[in-house]
């Protein structure tokens, strides 16, 4: 039985995989425009996959590295409480699923944007929304259909091969596929931010201020970089960061139940089903996000936004009522935890708590970032008066926003943990990510409009071609802020869940981790300081490549005869390698600081697992915060510039435009490079801490 119930989880995957394939082939078919157009794509499309290609380079070393080391210290410290050298094909896995999730939706990205464009010239807003919603669907399930068939995978291998070993170590060999997923994570999302802000940066302060040309004009130089930036950022570096999101999930509440079950003893109740939950409540979601997609259509005329959210909400209520019959049937009646006895309806209560919390957070972060709203249209009046009040407003836009988000997720650790547990918090954060494939479509939809209209302002389309694009990217600005608010919140849910696994695994009581404890105080301040240090050094390699960015934009201007009157062709290839080389280079060292951190603290006498566990602790409040704030400022930023662009405060080319460019090209890093990549940050130090608890 629990074998036909692995299957069905396996099966919502290949389903997914599936339709994405059935989306893709429907996307080849529709027409890619006129000659120019296709010129333009193929540039965009031939720049992506030769970055993909070199960051996949380098992280074929990185995890090779990784996965010997793995393999080395579980063969030198054997028993079955050591780590175990099947962890490392665990981790292999998960890497390799993440590699292809982003991958195979970028591909589909870059062919969806230039058809997105070319559906608005020739038919309108309705089928434009259809082509580019298709695009990001195919990532959405890639993600999920991946995730689900790749941990399937793990599962079978220590079920079946690994039979004989004992229940928490299997678990922590799953862990595994869970720091393979975080790895290429944090490397996708901080090498992909770069690339795509350094471009972004360069285009925009130079073109649009300096020059007063529009956006993505071909004339300038960096107009194609910007635009492949968009794909291996805002599409493959995002779809790595859910990846991880919706598999850590799954991955913490399976190490939560290992711990129940051998703490406890069965006594005749079938505890085991409290592994298989996690993985059939995310299967369930998973048909309800290809059941949601189907239900995204809107009219000529209407707001796209309406079309998307009655997508989220199908799949909300499909999820909700798929977790009840998993409660009703396959969790145990009742089971025990540290002294406390839970029941199955305690637990659907807990998922259906972080699913809501999730959809609310997503509500608070369209509030804080959309353009029909007070937060953007007080940032839009403060450019008015300057570059300096825009500033100010963004951040302090930024800051208050992390209020309710906060507040909701307390009251979701409350209520999880008082109904069923800290297994009750793991499936929280099940229950959040469960329609993942959903938030993915949703998200990865944004950038790929984005390019839509900059292939139509490049191939010199009817500006009414823009004017639906822009409407497209901007209902994408705060779908992508929904999708970062949602991997934040769960990230907090996820990492608390892990870190209770951990403190376990190392045989530390809630007493040895007292603030009161001097080694768990440092902890907590080194944990506390990382985010700000990791944000520091993503956002000065943002800073870095800008400047040369800058300086070769410039360069071209003024050197190539005829560029500005349309008379010569910048070279956009010399742009494209100055994004590439700086986002290879760059994001080594941040990435490496989650990995080895962890690590030298666990292993210090001085220091040790006490130490540790503090040092995750702070990780995650300072991280959490951290992360909302520069998301959502940066996302708040965008929306005013593009909330003056549509003619509101002397429209485009005014004073007050000029200083939304401004006060967008800082929020560009904030919400495309630093802020999204903290939430890996966290999560990634705490599978770290997890795999390697052996050790310390």
């Amino acid at each position: 039985m629990d074998g036909l119930l692995y299957a069905v989880a396996c099966a919502a995957g290949v389903l997914a995989l599936l339709f994405a394939a059935y989306l893709a082939r429907k996307i080849g078919r529709e027409d890619p425009g006129d000659d120019k157009m296709r010129e333009i794509a193929d540039a965009i499309h031939t720049g992506a996959m030769a970055f993909l290609r070199r960051q996949y380079g380098v992280l074929i070393i990185f995890v090779a590295v990784l996965a010997v080391v793995i393999f080395v210290v579980g063969v030198v410290t054997k028993g079955d409480q050591s780590l175990q050298p099947a962890t490392a094909i665990s981790f292999i896995i998960g890497a390799l699923c993440s590699v292809l999730a982003g991958n195979f939706g970028m591909r589909v990205a870059t062919k969806a944007n230039v058809r997105t464009a070319n559906a608005a010239k020739v038919s309108g807003a309705v089928k434009a929304l259809t082509v580019a919603f298709s695009g990001g669907s195919v990532m959405g399930m890639c993600v999920v259909g991946l995730g689900l068939v790749g941990l399937s995978a793990v599962i079978l291998l220590v079920n079946v091969v690994l039979r004989d070993l004992p229940l928490e170590t299997k678990a922590s060999i799953i862990n595994g596929y869970a720091l393979g997923a975080s790895s290429v994570a944090l490397f996708g999302r901080v090498g992909g931010g770069i690339y795509t802000k350094a471009a972004d940066v360069g285009a925009d302060l130079v073109g649009k201020v300096e020059a007063g040309i529009p956006e993505d004009d071909p004339r300038n130089p960096a107009v194609i970089a910007d635009n492949v930036g968009d794909n291996v950022g805002d599409v493959a570096g995002m779809g790595s960061d859910l990846f991880e999101s919706f598999v850590g999930s799954i991955i913490s509440a399976i190490a939560l139940a290992s711990v129940i079950i051998t703490g406890g003893g069965s006594d005749g109740e079938n505890w085991t089903r409290l592994l298989i939950a996690p993985i059939l409540v995310a299967g369930i979601g998973t048909i309800a996000s290809v059941i949601g997609s189907l239900f995204v259509r809107t009219k000529e005329g209407k707001n796209p936004a309406r079309a998307l959210n009655i997508g989220e909400v199908v799949s909300t209520v499909l999820a909700i009522a798929g977790i009840f019959a998993v409660s009703l049937l396959i969790i145990p009646d009742k089971f025990t935890d540290d002294g406390k006895t839970f029941t199955n309806m305690g637990v659907f209560f807990a998922s259906i708590s972080g699913l809501i919390v999730g959809f609310i957070i997503g509500k608070v972060t369209e509030y804080y970032t959309s353009a029909d709203y007070n937060p953007v249209k007080a940032i839009a009046k403060s450019c008015e008066t300057g570059t300096a009040t825009n500033i100010i407003s963004g951040i302090a836009t930024g800051m208050g926003s992390t209020a309710l988000p906060i507040l909701l997720i307390v009251a979701a650790i409350l209520i999880a943990n008082g109904l069923a547990g800290l297994y009750g918090v793991a499936m929280a954060a099940v229950g959040m990510l469960c329609t993942t494939g959903m938030v993915v479509a949703v998200d990865a939809y944004g950038p790929i409009s984005d390019n839509a209209g900059g292939i139509a302002e490049m191939a010199g389309l009817d500006k009414k071609v823009r004017e639906i694009t822009d409407k497209l990217d901007s209902v994408g600005n705060t779908t992508a802020a929904i999708g970062k608010g949602f991997a934040i919140g769960s990230a907090a849910l996820t990492a608390l869940a892990l870190f209770s696994a951990y403190v376990k695994a190392v045989g530390l009581s809630w007493n040895d981790t007292s603030i009161l404890d001097p080694q768990v105080v440092a902890g907590l301040f080194i944990g506390g300081m990382l985010p700000f240090l990791f944000s520091s050094m993503t956002m000065q390699a943002v800073g870095r490549a800008a400047q040369t960015m800058i300086a070769e934009v410039r360069r071209q201007f003024r050197e190539i005869t005829g560029l500005m009157e349309g008379k010569a062709k910048p070279d956009y290839s010399k742009c494209v390698d100055i994004s590439a080389k700086a986002a290879l280079r760059e994001m080594i060292v941040p990435s490496l600081i989650a990995i080895i951190v962890p690590i030298l603290v666990g292993v210090l006498p001085f220091l040790g697992a006490k130490a540790l566990a503090g040092l995750l602790a702070g990780t995650l409040v300072s991280g959490f915060l951290l992360a909302i704030m520069m998301s959502n400022a940066g996302g708040a930023w965008d929306n005013a510039k593009k909330y003056i662009e549509e003619g509101n405060h002397g429209g485009k080319g005014s004073d007050a435009h000029s200083a939304a460019v401004n006060g967008d090209t800082v929020g560009d890093p904030f919400k495309d490079t630093s802020g999204p990549s903290i939430n890996i940050l966290i999560k990634l130090m705490t599978i770290i801490a997890l795999v390697f608890a052996p050790m310390f």
